[in-house]
């Protein structure tokens, strides 16, 4: 029985853990996008690109809301919250979003140090933005999924359909950079380096995705992990336990 009880007592501190670490997460991008939207408003430095915010306000959200690396942090500020509020979250629908959270945030923060920070430099807010969006949002989401899951959750359908936003987006990007002149990163500036080398950068970052996609996959369905469905509901098993 004190055994029992030492166990259950034992699963409660590892979901309130997890809880608190994904609550963190959210806090710190809330915190990081109520910044940048401020200064954007106010013609401030925008972390993404290193830039004064110009142009009128609605032409300077969409361009924002663009952003890969806010799109990316949307996702794991939507799934922090929800994963802080029930860790056992699941479902269809659920897993997509989660592993589009995860997949699109390291990406991100991938992106941004081998790529985009020697190009930015970002000050005082800005800079606070950043840090949150391109270092802890990444990482601590990555470490959290490591350490706490909850797994299993991600079959090969899953990862498959996690690609429709990432294709969207680069869609998207191009069709919006097409009708108005502006890209959201160099490496996709048609007017700069041309169709030819932004199509290349974009089939390289993609290829890179899958790969990420495919690690991932494979270690969610090997790697255990602090909080598990049997945690609650002791001899269940998830559909992907059941193949």
């Amino acid at each position: 029985m004190s055994a029992t009880i030492a166990t259950t007592e034992s699963t409660h501190v590892r979901e309130r853990v997890a809880r608190i670490w994904y609550g963190t997460i959210a806090v710190v991008v809330a915190i990081a996008l109520i910044i940048q939207i401020v200064l954007i408003l106010t013609g401030g430095q925008d972390a993404n690109s290193g830039t004064n915010a110009t142009g009128p306000v609605g032409t300077r959200l969409v361009r924002l809301f663009s952003f890969f690396t806010i799109q990316s942090n949307l996702f794991v500020l939507g799934t922090s919250i929800a994963l802080a509020l029930n860790i056992f979250r699941d479902g269809k629908l659920w897993r997509v979003l989660r592993f589009d959270a995860l997949l699109g945030i390291i990406i991100t923060g991938l992106v941004y140090e081998t790529v985009l920070a020697r190009l930015v430099d970002p000050q005082g807010w800005a800079l606070v933005a950043t840090i949150g969006f391109h270092y802890i949002a990444p990482w601590a989401t990555l470490i959290g999924w490591l350490i706490f899951g909850p797994r299993p959750r991600m079959t090969w359908s899953t990862t498959a359909y996690a690609f429709i936003w990432p294709l969207l987006w680069l869609v998207y990007t191009f069709v919006h950079g097409a009708v108005t002149g502006w890209y959201p990163y160099p490496f996709l500036d048609v007017a700069t380096i041309g169709f030819a080398e932004s199509v290349r950068n974009s089939a390289i970052v993609l290829v890179i995705g899958v790969m990420i996609a495919v690690v991932l996959t494979f270690l969610d369905h090997h790697l255990p992990s602090l909080v598990r469905d049997r945690d609650r509901n002791p001899g269940a098993k998830s559909a992907v336990d059941l193949g």
